[in-house]
């Protein structure tokens, strides 16, 4: 029997480590009328009963909804899953990320979020973003924080500010199409011990979804070994990497079709062989790129 894929992120002062599925579920666009709202409800419920139990959200989808979505699907069950949520960097001061933490705890129908990110970096000192999380972890709101969109320079930063090595995840964009954080972001958290989220693994919907989806390589491969385009590039998203997996990919899906699709997934891993003929494809970054950000 095949092993789910996992990731493990480290122990903190205050919390055990955790051990999470590879690939959880994304939220953006939901709540914003793109898909019927019960379908998004299902399809969220279905991925916890397939094991993809981290579930993704912001403030900032759908202006709240898309949290609405993620708070009924979870009524009954909010323990089955492990809850990510982000702050605006307008909302992360000294009292307005308190108050923008109670709000999203509000719609998504639960006392506490297991991780709280900031959306991306802002004008807002760190050190007061900060305080603000571990107000938060103090009163039981957040188990953790973590960040979204930082660099390495941002990362850096992070880490000179007082209890900023506590950070759990940085979350960014990655996919066949994007890989710059390769180079220098991807080893650089490696040596740190903190684990990637990779936002969008198949691409936003568009021409680079297509231009993936459609290249040659990747449709050969996926029909060389019974897999969709979609799947081939998910399962390319969280291979190990230097014997390790240290990235956890968030695709959404609303169709049940997809939501399968990527579960299965979770148990399986890429041969050498087919890696090698991605990288001859889609070669790696052999400079330090700037951060892609959509």
């Amino acid at each position: 029997m095949t092993t789910p894929a996992r990731v493990t992120l480290p122990a903190t002062a205050h919390e055990p480590a955790v051990t999470l599925p590879a690939i959880g579920q994304g939220t953006w666009f939901m709540g914003e009328g793109l898909a019927p709202h019960a379908d998004e409800v299902r399809a969220l419920q279905q991925g916890l009963d397939l094991g993809m139990t981290l579930i993704d959200t912001a403030e900032m989808y759908g202006d709240g909804g898309a949290e609405e979505v993620v708070g009924e699907a979870l009524a009954g069950r909010r323990d089955e899953a492990f809850l990510v949520s982000k702050v605006y960097p307008w909302n992360a001061g000294r009292d307005t990320a308190i108050a923008a933490c109670e709000a999203s705890l509000a719609r998504l129908g639960t006392d506490h979020l297991d991780l709280y990110l900031l959306h991306w970096p802002g004008g807002i000192p760190l050190d007061e973003t900060l305080e603000a999380f571990e107000r938060l972890r103090e009163a039981g709101k957040i188990r953790r924080f973590g960040v979204s969109n930082f660099d390495i320079d941002d990362m850096e930063a992070l880490q000179s500010v007082p209890g900023g090595g506590d950070c759990a995840v940085n979350q960014v964009l990655y996919h066949l199409g994007s890989r710059g954080i390769e180079h220098s972001l991807r080893p650089w958290q490696r040596d740190h011990g903190m684990p990637l989220m990779g936002y969008c693994p198949l691409a936003q919907a568009g021409r680079l979804r297509r231009r993936l989806l459609d290249h040659p390589e990747v449709t050969a491969l996926a029909a060389e070994r019974q897999l969709t385009p979609a799947q081939l590039l998910l399962a390319w998203a969280v291979r190990p990497v230097d014997g390790g997996r240290d990235l956890i990919a968030i695709p959404k899906a609303v169709q049940p079709e997809h939501v399968r699709d990527n579960a299965a997934m979770l148990e399986t891993t890429l041969d050498d062989a087919a890696l090698a003929r991605i990288d001859a494809a889609f070669p790696a970054p052999s400079r330090k790129e700037p951060l892609d950000i959509v």
